[in-house]
């Protein structure tokens, strides 16, 4: 990272890192407040973690700090089980996320379906929206629902309860956001709009709730070492929340680092980046924070404001902590119908209706995934709406590699000869294939979700061929319920007295029959890497098939 580092680097990373740290302080905090805990939490979150991810991340350009993906999760383990609970679920899912990174699979959780990333993420959206209308509108009601509906139910029965003054700070605080994102976007809207709103309460002396009459003072002090108390059930309890952590961590910030990538013309180091992120969880857990993540705005942020190396997400943890240190009181006059209108921007930039909306338009498949992720993030747990997102998009995978993969027959008929093959010297038009002998076809990988094509290949035929030919130049890889498959077939084919020869098996998929003793079962003889062979080994068992049997 300091290779070649001088000066004038120093001076963009300095910029950069101040400049983050800025727009960090109001997200910090609103985070927090949405999260259910202190406001110095998540500046504690964003000191810690948003350190040691610029620190030892992959991408040096990540900012890592409190974000919005993890407000609902945060909020349900503390409401269930306390914030050692989340302690220690946020510790856990450190360690999976270094294990994770150790285990190289950082390419593979960028692979989760968009539209199962693009379900939860719009349902975050809606539950931190939904978290906001109280303080937004200045209800009062002092304890809400846990269910998302309750929540709608208790707002619609107190409807007349709104506050116009707190509703105007609220709704002043979302118009000058949208406003300067309209008309300066070079500033940052966030924060610009806090301050303002902020200046105008205080100037003209508007009594709304601030931050100082809800939570009291903020202290003035760095984070120190919390212990959490440890047992067997609690672990337990909080291992699915730590796991949900730990892939929301894995995403963000593997997506925030991509699109950093795409700025910026670099590349990160996938598994370093989870690595990062799971000794950053790990410290925040220990001295008093919340889950952290990579933050896409935050990191974007830095790329504008001239960010080279992970220095400026250091410079901008310490900036943070010189803030808390000195300036913390500021924080105490912040009006939290302003808070409610940040974040209310920020549930609406997750729910992107556009994005959800085009989403619609894609197969019916990806709608449904969409749909069911989305509806259980709002309605039931993101923990559960994540692993089940997960499973679907893993049913949907098996739908997939089963429509590319075929079986099919290869002693061609007349409409087959007419052409399509004519650029295949192999192609078994083109060969000799001998009476009582069928040469079928894999093509596509191998895999448990098409096993049962070859497996009820043998209940369409009328009348059983004396050799069975099963070609495989085309299958890529084979896993163990391919493997299973065929024995099965085998054993088929060896009941009703027909010997089975496989063709063009690629180095990959003999590697697995070998050690999976197939070959052995099969005979070496009966498994060749080409049809030439396969139909030379065809004849030699017809030759030896008893006169009667022919």
């Amino acid at each position: 990272m300091l290779r070649n580092y001088n000066l004038s680097v120093f001076k963009s990373d300095l910029t950069a890192g101040i400049t983050v740290g800025i727009v960090a302080v109001p997200l910090a905090l609103a985070f927090a407040i949405a999260s259910g805990v202190d406001p110095v939490k998540g500046f504690y979150t964003a000191i810690v973690g948003g350190f040691i991810i610029s620190l030892a991340g992959g991408s040096k350009y990540q900012i890592g700090g409190p974000t919005g993906a993890f407000v609902v999760i945060v909020y349900g383990v503390i409401s269930q089980y306390g914030y050692d609970g989340l302690v220690i679920a946020t510790i856990m899912a450190g360690l999976l996320l270094i294990a994770f990174g150790l285990a190289r699979i950082g390419s593979f959780i960028k692979f989760i379906p968009y539209p199962v990333t693009t379900g939860f993420t719009a349902g975050i959206g809606v539950v931190i929206l939904t978290s906001q209308i109280n303080d937004l509108l200045g209800l009062g009601i002092e304890s809400l629902p846990p269910e998302f509906t309750g929540k709608w139910a208790a707002f619609c029965s107190n409807i007349s309860s709104v506050d116009p003054v707190t509703l105007s700070v609220g709704a002043g605080t979302v118009a000058v956001i949208f406003l300067v994102r309209a008309f300066a976007p070079q500033i940052p809207a966030h924060v610009f709009s806090i301050i303002f709103i902020t200046f105008i309460v205080w100037l003209f002396g508007i009594n709304v709730e601030t931050i100082g009459s809800r939570f009291g003072e903020i202290p003035s002090e760095l984070p120190s070492f919390h212990m959490p108390e440890w047992s067997y059930d609690k672990i337990r309890a909080v291992f699915p929340s730590a796991v949900t952590i730990a892939l929301l961590a894995g995403i963000e910030s593997l997506l925030s680092a991509v699109v950093a990538d795409g700025m910026t013309g670099g590349r990160h180091n996938s598994n370093r980046e989870l690595v990062g992120q799971g000794l950053a969880n790990i410290a925040v857990g220990f001295f008093g924070g919340i889950p952290a993540t990579g933050a896409i705005a935050r990191t974007a942020t830095n790329v504008r404001a001239g960010g080279k190396t992970g220095v400026s997400g250091m410079i901008h943890a310490v900036f943070l902590a010189l803030f808390m240190l000195f300036f913390s009181g500021l924080v105490e006059i912040v009006p939290m119908a302003a808070l409610a209108g940040v974040l209310t921007v920020v549930s609406l930039d997750m729910m992107d209706l556009r994005r959800f909306r085009r989403l619609m338009k894609s197969p019916a498949s990806d709608i449904a995934v969409l749909l069911i992720t989305f509806a259980l993030t709002v309605i039931i747990d993101l923990t559960v709406a994540v692993q089940v997102g997960v499973v679907l998009a893993a049913l949907l995978f098996m739908k997939r590699m089963s429509d590319v993969t075929s079986v099919g027959k290869l002693n061609l008929d007349v409409a087959e000869a007419r052409g399509y093959d004519a650029a295949d010297p192999d192609a078994i038009s083109k060969k000799t294939v001998p009476a009582g002998v069928e040469v079928y076809e894999i093509n596509g990988p191998f895999f448990f979700g098409v096993a049962d094509l070859l497996i009820n290949t043998l209940e369409y035929m009328s009348k059983a061929p004396k050799v069975f030919i099963l070609r495989m130049r085309n299958v890529p890889a084979v896993d163990a319920t391919g493997v299973h498959a065929l024995e099965n077939f085998y054993a088929a084919c060896s009941k009703r007295g027909t010997a089975l020869v496989l063709s063009g098996v690629n180095p990959g998929p003999y590697k697995t029959l070998l050690k999976m003793g197939f070959i052995a079962s099969i005979g070496s003889d009966n498994v060749t890497d080409h049809i030439d062979k396969a139909l030379a080994r065809a004849s030699v068992l017809l030759e030896n098939i008893p006169a009667g049997n022919k």
